[in-house]
Parts: C-alpha cells; structure tokens; sequence
C-alpha cells in the first residue's frame, strides 16, 4: 500500500471563517451571572459534561453566594456536587480557591492569568475560561479535549500538552478570535469531529482537513485473477 503523502495543515484563515458561518453564536455553555460562578462551573466541568454542571449549579450558587460563603463550606459542598464526578478533589480546590479569592483578593475573583493561575485547581484552560468569558481579556485560546483533538486533526499541532498546543493556537490564530475559536472548536468537536467516529462526510472543513489520525478508507480489493497451473 502507498504510503500516505505528509499532511499539509488545514489554513486557519479560511476554516475560521466556516466555522464563523456555521456556529455564528458560538459561546460559554457553561450557565454564569459573574466571573465567580464561571471560576466554578468550569472546576466542577472537568471529566464531566456542562448539561450536568449547569444543572448542579443553581443550588450551589444558592447556598454559597460568594467566594467567603464557598470558602467556609462545609461537607454539604460535596453532596451538592457529587453527580460531577471527582467531587471530594473538586471541593478542596473549590474551597481553596475561594479562601485565596477573599485573603489575597479582597473577595474579587482577578483578572490576571498570573492571579488565576495561582489560585488552587485554577489551570490555563479554566483561567482562559475565566479571563475571556467575564473579563473580555483572555491569555490565550482555550484548550480543553477537543480543542486538542481538532488541532492535531487539522494539522495546526503535534502536541498533546495543552500548553504547548495553546502556544501553537495563540500564534496561528489572532487574538481578537481566540475566545470565538475556543467556543467554535469545542461545539465542531462535539457535533462532528467526534474522537472514535468523525462524520467527515458531513464536515464543512473536510475538503482542507488532513484528517490526522482519521483512519482512511481502505481500497477497494482489486479483480481476482486465477492462475491455472500448467501440467508437468
């Protein structure tokens, strides 16, 4: 079989502006009024869906209004957040994040990806969440699964570090589009470019797409010729 000819990584430019057509109202799934219950809701989403978040959430924010109320919660924290998955390590970085936010920020959550980044169970992704969604400021894109995934797919990245995939995004695409292409890539992902069965058939990219790690069909088997042995 030949072998496949090297990818050429899908122009940005041009697979920005069909993902703009398609998901024109691309934005934060996740159900906030202020950059305190974002900061949350995007603790509690990881290895969880954002449906079940936003369904967690309007008692939470009931119960503990304010990073001080959060802070000082007790084991009641946990019950509420149980159905996220994870809840016990959720909960510490809950509440460790919303101690720093009151003793070190005078209750306010920052606007800094230092500040952010610092606070406990705050990475990158959820500080770019925070930073671009309730502050209009991001760092950087945001890159969660499938943003990764996309990346690799469309030949914007080699990296499975997020970090270092950010990096690569941030350059190639500009920064008035980083909080857009987040939300964009997240929603491709989830609707066509899944991870085991992307439907290419059906994907508005897939003509520039080098489809990474997409299992090509295999040819069809070629016509079957008979040999007739010849008597001796």
């Amino acid at each position: 079989m030949p072998a496949r000819p090297k990818a050429r990584p899908a122009p940005a430019d041009v697979v920005l502006a069909r993902l703009q057509e398609a998901y024109p109202g691309a934005d934060c799934s996740l159900d906030h009024a202020d950059a305190f219950q974002l900061l949350i809701s995007t603790i509690l989403s990881a290895q969880c869906t954002d449906a079940r978040v936003n369904g967690v959430t309007p008692a939470l924010f009931r119960r503990f209004p304010t990073p001080a109320a959060m802070a000082g919660a007790g084991d009641e924290l946990e019950e509420l957040i149980r159905s996220t998955g994870f809840f016990n390590a959720k909960a510490k970085s809950i509440r460790g994040a919303c101690r720093a936010i009151v003793e070190m920020h005078g209750g306010l959550v920052p606007k800094t990806m230092e500040d952010l980044h610092a606070l406990p169970g705050v990475g990158r992704k959820t500080a770019n969440v925070v930073l671009g969604n309730a502050w209009g400021d991001p760092d950087g894109v945001v890159v969660d699964t499938h943003v990764g995934r996309l990346a690799r797919r469309l030949g914007w990245s080699r990296h499975a570090d997020p970090v270092k995939v950010e990096t690569e995004l941030n350059a190639l695409i500009p920064r008035a589009q980083w909080v857009f292409a987040g939300h964009a890539l997240i929603l491709h992902g989830r609707r066509v470019c899944s991870s085991r069965s992307p439907r290419c058939g059906s994907c508005l990219v897939a003509d520039l797409c080098p489809k990474i790690g997409v299992d090509l069909p295999k040819p069809a088997p070629g016509p079957r010729t008979t040999t007739t042995r010849r008597g001796r």
